[in-house]
């Protein structure tokens, strides 16, 4: 078995040694250092000497469950994300599960689980609840289904509460292993070495990530409360990024690893056995803006931007994004809608103001005048909109008339946010149902109408004749013609609106509108009337830029990913959370910092070959900076250059 292990990597066996001392580990590195095949060895190496034994290894999207399920089919290891291995290893404990949920309903600091009642739970209040506590896509707590946010915190408390279920698990899996570790919460971090710790039973938990790609809010970020109970492997080679990539990218790491170039000849940033040098620039300018940073990365340096598989921009918000890549109107609305903001503005008022009426049977226009009663000109402020929603509504005076008429009741429960639109927390079409997804039922649908649509256009028959709801009965050509002239009218959408491709469809029986879609439109009228009116076109480039099919993406969703050419757009889109011109200078408020250095990390080292960064106006300081980091002749002011 020792020999065996000396084919592992060094890393590796690192770990083993670890593991041979029944130890707790974390392998550490940066961006392209092979995490995952270092994660693939330990499983594999796990078996051969535990043919036995079952192996847990949990990871943070179904894309990276995916990718570790094909690189290992053994019946002894069960991948999944962490919220559903969790699930399956409490869901067996009703009577817990139905206590835990009436205790944390009653306590007052847990705000996230709450049937807003104002009298406590009885401790029989899910016993109704036929199928017992549920876990699905959504809430509906009285009903006993729980979702994704709420299966962690029911999990926390379980495990904190009954050492009994540490014994069952740790039984079960004898190895856990946890991928991509700094993108979970750290309730789940101390599941597994703080409440598992409880239990007498043995057990060995392996991390695996790189803390300075921890650019969520609300995860972990690093396991340095932990050192006691872990050890550290770190893995300093870097198997993507070309020389001037790693040199760039050692500059803005702050947790002592220094990446080296790969020795592995066959590794992606070697060529012919010599390591790529790749490019690095910086491109500004005070008068022009991104356009013409990529009509001179294709002019001087052949970029090809029509190539998504290729090159990238990578934007910080996707409100930056909306209008290059088509979709701006639906961004708006999901986004910017300031009729709702108003509305929230006055639900607000009420609350601060401790008024206890009853106005579900009023509309919001007369809410509105009810509240003005007796006001003078000075408290009738907080109750008028600001300057902004007012411009917004003289504008569409449609939309206030909409709201003004809508019962209040029904448009306060109305919650738009742009996840609803641009979640993207699926990897194909067969994962639209899976758990987590935050798009709501009529994203959902034009999902589905699209994928239709997309599959026929790429002649993939066999998977659209799964997809759509015409349904042919067998050996009946007529059927098939019929379904072959429904798919093509619908394809050509032209200057159609969302609602007559959806009506179309329906009618062809291409996509039928279920339930949740009838719901939908019922209970949000008001967006669907919004939404109704935008060209299906508009969708079409939505659906394009989610399923990676333009050059746009946010600087979030890449993690993970890799191109050849790698445009890093710096701006903030005025999210106050990340502050470029401070990554530059050192300075600002420390978290604030911390953040923006770790998204740019990740952006820098998407790139196989070459990077540039376009960052519009800087001062001389960001400059001067930007020459230390990427060589005075890679900083090229744009409005000096020719043409």
């Amino acid at each position: 078995m020792v020999e065996k292990r000396l084919a592992l990597e060094p890393e590796v066996q690192e770990i083993f040694s670890i593991i041979d001392q029944e130890g707790n580990f974390l392998l550490s590195g940066g961006a392209g250092s092979g995490k995952t095949y270092s994660l693939v060895q330990v499983i594999m190496q796990v078996i051969r000497e535990n043919p036995t034994a079952k192996i847990a290894c949990m990871t943070y999207t179904n894309a990276a469950v995916k990718e570790i399920e094909e690189r290992i089919n053994h019946a002894n290891l069960n991948v999944t994300t962490i919220h559903d291995f969790l699930w399956d290893n409490i869901k067996h404990f009703q009577k817990e599960l139905k206590a835990a949920l009436i205790t944390l309903c009653n306590d007052e600091t847990v705000t996230a689980i709450s049937l807003d009642e104002h009298t406590p739970l009885a401790i029989n209040f899910f016993d109704t609840c036929e199928e017992g506590i549920q876990y699905k896509e959504f809430l509906r707590l009285k009903e006993g289904i729980i979702s994704h946010d709420e299966v962690l915190i029911v999990a926390t408390h379980l495990f904190g509460k009954y050492p009994k279920l540490s014994n069952v698990v740790k039984d079960k899996y004898p190895f856990i292993l946890i991928d991509e570790y700094q993108d979970t919460s750290k309730e789940v971090i101390d599941i597994f070495l703080t409440h598992f710790d409880l239990s007498k039973r043995k057990n060995i938990i392996g991390f695996f990530g790189d803390a300075m790609q921890s650019i969520y809010d609300d995860t972990i970020g690093n396991l340095n409360e932990y050192r006691h109970c872990i050890r550290e492997v770190k893995k300093h080679q870097n198997r993507r990024s070309p020389q001037k990539v790693i040199d760039l990218a050692n500059k803005l790491r702050t947790d002592g690893i220094v990446q080296v170039p790969s020795t592995d000849i066959n590794a992606p940033n070697m060529n012919q056995g010599n390591l790529k040098q790749g490019r690095i620039l910086f491109l500004h300018s005070a008068l022009t803006g991104v356009k013409k940073a990529k009509e001179f990365l294709i002019r001087e340096q052949t970029w090809d931007f029509t190539n998504s598989k290729e090159t990238k921009e990578l934007y910080l918000t996707h409100n930056l994004i909306a209008d290059g890549a088509g979709f701006k109107n639906l961004m708006d609305i999901y986004d910017k809608d300031q009729v709702l903001a108003y509305r929230t503005r006055i639900k607000k008022y009420i609350q601060d103001t401790g008024i206890n009426t009853d106005f579900s049977s009023n509309t919001f226009g007369e809410v509105i005048e009810l509240l003005k009663q007796g006001k003078t000109e000075t408290t009738l402020r907080p109750i008028l909109p600001t300057a902004g929603m007012n411009d917004f509504i003289k504008a569409r005076p449609d939309l206030m008339q909409i709201a003004l008429a809508s019962n209040y009741s029904e448009l306060m429960k109305l919650y738009v946010h742009k996840d609803h639109l641009v979640d993207d927390k699926k990897n194909n079409a067969s994962d639209e149902k899976k758990k987590g997804s935050k798009r709501d039922a009529l994203i959902k649908h034009l999902f589905k109408i699209q994928t239709n649509i997309h599959l026929y256009q790429n002649h993939q028959y066999n998977e659209f004749l799964r997809v759509t709801d015409y349904r042919i009965h067998i050996q009946k050509i007529v059927d098939k013609q019929i379904l072959k002239d429904n798919i093509e009218n619908l394809i050509n959408v032209g200057n159609k609106t969302i609602e007559q491709v959806i009506l179309e469809a329906h009618e062809k029986r291409i996509c039928i509108m279920e339930d949740k879609l009838d719901e939908f439109i019922a209970d949000k009228s008001y967006l669907y009337n919004r939404v109704k009116d935008i060209q299906f076109s508009e969708f079409q480039s939505l659906y394009n830029f989610l399923e990676g099919k333009t050059p746009f993406s946010t600087q979030h969703k890449t993690k993970g990913s890799e191109f050849d050419n790698v445009l890093v757009i710096m701006d903030n889109g005025r999210w106050n959370n990340y502050n470029f011109a401070n990554l530059f200078l050192n300075t600002g408020t420390e978290t604030v910092l911390i953040r923006t250095q770790k998204i740019f990390y990740v952006c820098c080292t998407r790139a196989k070959e070459n990077l540039a960064v376009y960052y519009h106006d800087p001062n001389p300081s960001v400059i001067a900076k930007a020459k230390e980091w990427f060589g005075v002749d890679n900083v090229i002011d744009l409005s000096a250059a020719a043409p």
